[in-house]
């Protein structure tokens, strides 16, 4: 899936990536980089409210999955579980959210265990970005549940 795909699905099914004004900066097997600018994305201290810190790390994590899955021609439903989101300073400008896979090697398992049982969880990390620093970094448990069975 090209940048220009995903950034027009994020945009469609999840209007709350347009409010943000998310790009796609690219996507790639081992991950999905989105970025965000400040203006859509403040807080009353001028920095990103951590609510769209947050929902960017998501949507990058989300990403990641939703393509592999697509570019292996998975047809799925993929939800997030549960999350822990580390603040790590303030972000005072544009900001970007790199995805990938903690353990890349899960993949195959995550893969069969969804074609065998309709349901596979994996873990999905994104760290987030502002002017070359790493300012906070999300961990994210995701649900496929087969579109057969779905």
């Amino acid at each position: 899936m090209l940048a220009t795909e995903l950034e027009k699905y994020l945009h469609e099914h999840i209007p709350l990536s347009k409010a943000m004004d998310a790009s796609v900066v690219s996507v790639a097997q081992d991950g999905v980089v989105l970025r965000a600018p400040l203006a859509p994305n403040i807080n009353h201290r001028d920095t990103v409210f951590g609510g769209s810190a947050s929902a960017l790390a998501i949507l990058a994590a989300w990403s990641l999955l939703h393509t592999r899955l697509r570019s292996e021609g998975i047809s799925s439903r993929l939800v997030i579980q549960r999350n822990t989101m580390e603040y790590q300073q303030p972000i005072l400008g544009e900001f970007t959210a790199r995805s990938f896979l903690e353990q890349p090697a899960q993949w195959q398992q995550f893969t069969r265990m969804l074609a065998r049982k309709g349901k596979a969880r994996l873990s999905v990390s994104s760290e987030l970005e502002h002017a070359g620093e790493v300012v906070g970094k999300l961990v994210g448990e995701f649900v496929a549940l087969s579109a057969h069975g779905a």
